[in-house]
């Protein structure tokens, strides 16, 4: 299932083709969808996505650095609250229940390629402008996105509803829907509207490429706890 996200994530997401659908297809995602997702993987996986949705709001808050007008800074301040505010609790809810307290979740040692996604999200924005960040950026919002919309009608078991739910929400989807018409309009104010023409636009689907990789190493973190 492919979801309106906006012109430049549709470009990226076809140019990254063959690792999008390993991250979007991928056998955790499916271990959600159909309920055979062991319960230790699981738990696994949210203490180290609590770790990464730290560095993750780090980095959009970088973006209201990196930010040129009040409306793209509205943007990234929203996804900061609606990360912090929201999606980090789900984690925290799910984790308290299953007995790991929340000084503990927020004490979780960062696996290998925790680190390595977060750091080279990180890098993008210290490096480079807001379109280098929101290109790092773009496939953990819109590929989370994707996978919660598909499973809110594919899956057949209640067991991880939970978190799917939070992904097919209204709200996040309308957060995906608001990253996708940032990532258009700050393309097309700072090269123009033949945005996918400019001789930097490989470099930016090549970081969303390597950031689309990253998350499919994530997934595959999440099996071996």
């Amino acid at each position: 299932m492919t979801r309106d996200y906006g012109k430049a994530f549709a470009l990226m997401r076809e140019g990254a083709s063959g690792s999008w659908r390993d991250y979007t297809r991928h056998a955790f995602v499916e271990g959600l969808r159909d309920g055979s997702l062991p319960r230790a993987a699981f738990l696994h996986y949210l203490r180290q996505d609590y770790v990464f949705l730290i560095h993750f709001s780090r980095a959009w808050a970088l973006a209201v650095v990196k930010s040129e007008t009040h409306d793209e800074m509205l943007t990234a301040v929203g996804t900061v609250n609606a990360l912090v505010a929201e999606e980090m609790q789900l984690h925290v809810g799910i984790c308290e229940a299953a007995g790991i307290p929340q000084d503990e979740l927020f004490a979780t040692p960062e696996r290998a390629e925790n680190l390595a996604y977060t750091r080279f999200v990180l890098e993008a924005g210290y490096s480079g402008d807001l379109l280098d960040l929101l290109a790092a950026l773009a496939p953990c919002v819109m590929g989370y996105g994707e996978i919660g919309a598909r499973l809110g009608t594919e899956a057949t078991s209640d067991t991880y509803r939970d978190w799917i739910d939070t992904y097919a929400s209204d709200d996040y989807q309308t957060a995906c829907k608001a990253v996708g018409t940032l990532l258009d309009s700050a393309l097309t104010r700072r090269i123009g509207p033949d945005f996918e023409k400019s001789p930097r636009w490989n470099r930016l689907c090549q970081t969303f490429q390597k950031a689309t990789e990253l998350e499919v190493n994530f997934w595959q973190m999440g099996l071996t706890p």
